[in-house]
């Protein structure tokens, strides 16, 4: 008699990968139940991935806009990739337009560079906390995102000049001023 093992199927398996594979192109086709499965595989990344690059006020919508964008255009998805990598491509794109728009907003309704000044930091409360989350909240949003992309996701410098449409330097710079202020922050 063959002695038979349990099979144990860890969620990052090529079983479950395949499985999530299959679920995108089930998806696509316009099956629901396929898509919240998805959702629910994905929806802590990218919550994750909003919180720390727009805040945690805008976090949820931004969520839900970028599970509804993928939804949307999950007729693109090719499988070239994991669908986990062309979704969080997607959220990056999405926060990233939406901050772009936000800027131009802002630019065409300020009055001087005064009221420009006070748009960019966030005061640190007096309840502050020594938590990498609530440091990260204190700092800019052009120095968070630059942060969030280099040190928490690992992008490179030029990835992130071409993605935000910055000089290489200006990332080197913005990442510096960031780890300052976060450990100014972390010390308080």
């Amino acid at each position: 008699m063959p002695e038979t093992e349990p099979r144990i199927k860890p969620s990052g398996s090529v079983t479950s990968r395949l499985e999530r594979s299959a679920d995108a192109v089930l998806a696509a086709a316009g099956d629901a139940r396929a898509y919240e499965r998805l959702y629910r595989a994905h929806v802590d990344r990218i919550h994750s991935l909003a919180r720390r690059m727009a805040g945690p006020d805008e976090a949820d919508e931004l969520t839900q806009e970028i599970f509804v964008r993928a939804w949307e255009k999950l007729r693109t998805f090719r499988g070239e990739s994991a669908f986990g990598t062309w979704l969080y491509r997607l959220g990056i794109n999405l926060i990233l337009s939406r901050r772009q728009s936000r800027a131009i907003w802002r630019q065409r309704h300020a009055e001087g560079e005064a009221v420009a000044e006070t748009l960019v930091a966030r005061p640190a409360g007096t309840d502050h906390r020594l938590d990498f989350d609530a440091a990260l909240e204190t700092l800019p949003r052009g120095a968070r995102q630059i942060l969030v992309l280099h040190d928490v996701e690992g992008y490179k410098h030029e990835e992130i000049a071409s993605m935000l449409g910055i000089a290489t330097g200006t990332s080197k710079a913005q990442l510096h001023r960031a780890r300052n202020m976060m450990r100014a922050a972390l010390q308080a």
